[in-house]
């Protein structure tokens, strides 16, 4: 019996023998990347799945069309476009620096730079773990391992923007979309897997907090905390807990396909597919270009989805979102074209835009024309409502071509919405039931916008014409320039006839006695009033007080330069009173007051407001230092020198009062120290030359105001040790923008803009006016034209000039 026993124990283990390797040693046989193996950015070798289905590596991408860079990823072998499903991510960069090198050590797998310093690596903070060898799977996952053949960290535990099958997530995890195809920076959207068991997806303007912030746009809505998402080979994605299947999220196909989901740069969470035994050509670089095909995809209109969601834009500025083959587009309109930088997307007109308050393509109505869209609506961008009962398109496009400000007028349902320039993202489809009219000049225009001379026209008609009639065009012509030409002569200050004389008596009876004060600035005090000539206007009269001879002749300055100078973003001059004793200047009145109030009020005003103005008050510098016919420089840059229109456009005022730059100078001779605590440039302390860019200086520190909300006045006042600008480089420094607008949760949505703004304002500071760039320079920067480069630290000259300079008053 006991024999018996032996041998039947000897023959069994006979037969298990030959399958202890298999048991025992499948860890080793599962490693296909052994200890010390690497792989280079300029070399072409990878490490590939068993199936040959997905490659692990260095990849080169075109970010955003402008430079090649490394990314080391896991992509699809077989597909011509190389889809990339994972890549690793830095805190700071996708991307990795042409000669780096990927190593896999005993303690994980290792990015080195070119340097040979570590850049990345995983496991993270594990340092118990030996890795023994690593392994790209057939299911999508790079794994490393340990000498037992134990899991230390697999890539599906750190997704980005793909789920593959198989890939069951656990809670809480995400997916966040790139900015682009071809950009891998994090995008403005995600894809949650939360807690409650709630599949979501959530806008995320660029925001440095990576907890949502807002409502979800698309949601499950499921609610239980024991389930599991599920994704299977047949594309078939869905939410089970313990009783069976309670959500099904993607209906799947067959076994035939391979499928993948992605959270795409537009926001829609897209399920995709393509058969396993066709081979393709394409060599697009999008999910959909030949290779893949959508199957589902939530929200099914993103476009519908976020024109209802006030604040969340897609496109950009002067766009509009159109769904197209399951894909999302941003298209511009006709006369625009599109532009990105940054995170910055929109369209921008190829014509120049209108100024309302001078001469212009858009004051002779017969230039201007329209471009109908059908199904189009900018719903974000209107300033204005029309309802009535005569009110048709015909009516509505009358309307919207009186007003200059009006770029576009939308018609429907009886009813006219006219639209400001910059238009927000706007949406076409075939329910919206509407008509958009976009103002543009008429095509026969010159290249830049401007109307053909009419000397050019003349010439056309003369080519055309019979010598009898080119003879009496060429007397008439010659006639009209000799009569503009002797009327120039005769009159040299034509250019200002505009401006008109008011007695002292009109304007007494305008202000009703100068009894409303508007305030008081550094050359006299400023009243409300009504001329009796146009009783619906309002005007701002200033009283200029009688001081010495220097207040004579700024006074006729500002009348004779001043009258002749038209800007959109500046206050313009109406007329004046210069009746012995009294001398007084009358301006268009701004009915929402200065920036000061309403920018250090109890409610903080909107981000992109704030970018606005700050944009329109440097266009205003920079017509009054580059464009006007005589160079003005301000001297005095505050935001209560800064007033706002009915539209709360930016309007600079007290310009009159600068010292001017004649032609023939190159500077300004400075006869005393003008400007207000806060606002001075380092160089009216050091009695040095005044140039232009001592209000490149004041503006940066307006820019600051403007970033923060905070007067630097009262913050100085305030603080002992530090000014604003000192407070503001420490936080830009240190990387903690979002410091300076800690309770503004729209601007910290926008917070590489906010970092942009910051870096133009601490160019502006700098103590070396060389250093500061010129204000078209800022202008550029600031419209995204120039990129911004890192600023220098700027002198701290700050706080204890501050308190220096009130004994200087």
């Amino acid at each position: 019996m006991a024999s018996s026993t032996f041998l039947h124990s000897y023959f069994l283990l006979l037969l298990i023998l030959p399958l202890v390797p298999t048991v025992f040693g499948d860890a080793k046989s599962n490693c296909s990347v052994n200890l010390n193996s690497s792989l280079f950015t300029n070399a072409t070798s990878s490490w590939n799945s068993p199936s040959g289905e997905f490659t692990f590596g260095f990849q080169s991408v075109l970010f955003d069309d402008k430079e090649f860079m490394p990314v080391l990823g896991v992509w699809f072998a077989r597909d011509p476009n190389r889809t990339i499903i994972w890549y690793a991510k830095t805190k700071l960069t996708p991307a990795f620096p042409v000669g780096s090198t990927v190593k896999l050590t005993n303690k994980g797998i290792v990015v080195y730079d070119p340097e040979g310093r570590e850049m990345w690596h995983r496991p993270e903070n594990n340092t118990n773990a030996i890795v023994s060898c690593g392994s790209m799977l057939d299911n999508g996952s790079f794994v490393l391992l340990d000498k037992d053949g134990k899991q230390v960290w697999e890539s599906f535990e750190e997704p980005t923007d793909t789920i593959l099958p198989g890939q069951n997530l656990t809670k809480p995890m995400s997916l966040r979309a790139r900015q682009s195809d071809t950009n891998f920076y994090d995008g403005s959207f995600e894809l949650n897997w939360q807690n409650d068991s709630n599949l979501v997806l959530y806008y995320l303007p660029q925001s440095s907090d990576d907890t949502p912030t807002r409502e979800p746009y698309w949601a499950t809505g499921t609610s239980n905390t024991k389930s599991q998402l599920i994704f299977d080979e047949s594309g078939h994605m869905y939410i089970q807990n313990e009783t069976g299947v309670i959500r099904e999220v993607t209906s799947g196909g067959s076994r035939e396909f391979t499928y993948m989901g992605r959270i795409d740069p537009d926001g829609v969470f897209r399920l995709y597919y393509h058969r396993k035994t066709e081979t393709a050509t394409a060599t697009g670089e999008s999910c959909s270009s030949g290779w893949w095909s959508v199957l589902q995809q939530y929200p099914q209109d993103i476009c519908l989805v976020f024109t209802k969601q006030t604040g969340n834009v897609i496109c950009g500025f002067n766009s509009y979102c159109v769904t197209i083959n399951d894909k999302t587009n941003c298209e511009c309109p006709e006369h625009y074209s599109p532009f990105k930088h940054d995170n910055l997307t929109g369209c921008r007109p190829d014509f120049p835009l209108p100024s309302c308050n001078q001469e212009g393509w858009e004051q002779n109505k017969n230039l201007v024309d329209f471009r109908e869209y059908q199904n189009l609506d900018w719903p974000l961008s209107d300033y204005d409502m029309l309802i009535g009962s005569a009110m048709d398109k015909d009516m509505c496009r009358q309307k919207c071509l009186e007003d200059c400000f009006c770029a576009v007028a939308i018609f429907g349902e009886g009813k006219c919405w006219k639209k400001k320039y910059p238009l927000s993202n706007g949406r076409k489809h075939p329910a919206v039931n509407r008509i958009a009219l976009v103002k543009v000049p008429k095509t026969s225009l010159n290249k830049d916008g401007r109307q053909q001379s009419t000397l050019v026209l003349v010439i056309s008609i003369l080519l055309g014409s019979s010598v009898f009639l080119n003879l009496l065009l060429f007397v008439a012509l010659f006639a009209v320039f000799a009569f503009f030409y002797n009327r120039k002569l005769l009159n040299p200050n034509l250019s200002a006839a505009t401006i008109r004389y008011f007695t002292y008596m009109e304007l007494e009876e305008a202000t009703s006695g100068f009894k409303q004060k508007l305030g008081r600035g550094a050359f006299g005090t400023v009243y409300k009033g009504v001329l009796t000539s146009d009783t619906s206007r309002y005007v701002a009269v200033k009283r200029l007080d009688k001081v010495v001879q220097e207040g004579e002749k700024e006074f006729k300055t500002e009348v004779s330069v001043i009258g002749q100078t038209h800007h959109r973003n500046l206050v313009r001059l109406l007329g004046y009173c210069d009746e012995g004793e009294h001398r007084l200047l009358v301006y268009e009145y701004m009915s929402n007051g200065s920036l000061a109030s309403f920018l250090f009020g109890i409610s903080r005003p909107h981000w992109n407001q704030r970018v606005q103005i700050a944009l329109g008050i440097a266009r205003g510098l920079t017509y009054l230092h580059e464009e006007c016919s005589t160079q003005i420089i301000h001297c005095d840059i505050k935001p209560q020198n800064i007033l706002l229109d009915e539209l709360f456009t930016p309007r600079i005022a007290d310009f009159g009062l600068a010292k001017l730059l004649l032609a023939e100078q190159t500077r300004a001779a400075k006869t005393g120290l003008r400007g207000t605590i806060g606002y001075f440039a380092p160089e009216w302390f050091r009695k040095a030359s005044i140039t232009t860019k001592v209000d490149v200086y004041s503006f940066g520190v307006v820019l600051l105001e403007i970033i923060c909300c905070t007067s630097s006045v009262a913050f100085a006042m305030a603080s002992e040790e530090e000014a604003l600008i000192d407070w503001a480089y420490h936080c830009y420094s240190q990387g903690k923008v979002a410091k300076l607008v800690e309770n503004d949760d729209e601007a910290k949505g926008d917070i590489k803009r906010v970092e942009k703004h910051v870096m133009v304002a601490i160019w502006c500071i700098q103590e070396d006016p060389s250093l500061r760039p010129s204000m078209k320079k800022v202008t550029q920067m600031l419209e995204d034209v120039t990129t911004v480069s890192v600023p220098p630290r700027p002198s701290m000259f700050t706080s204890s000039s501050f308190k220096t300079s009130s004994t200087l008053l």
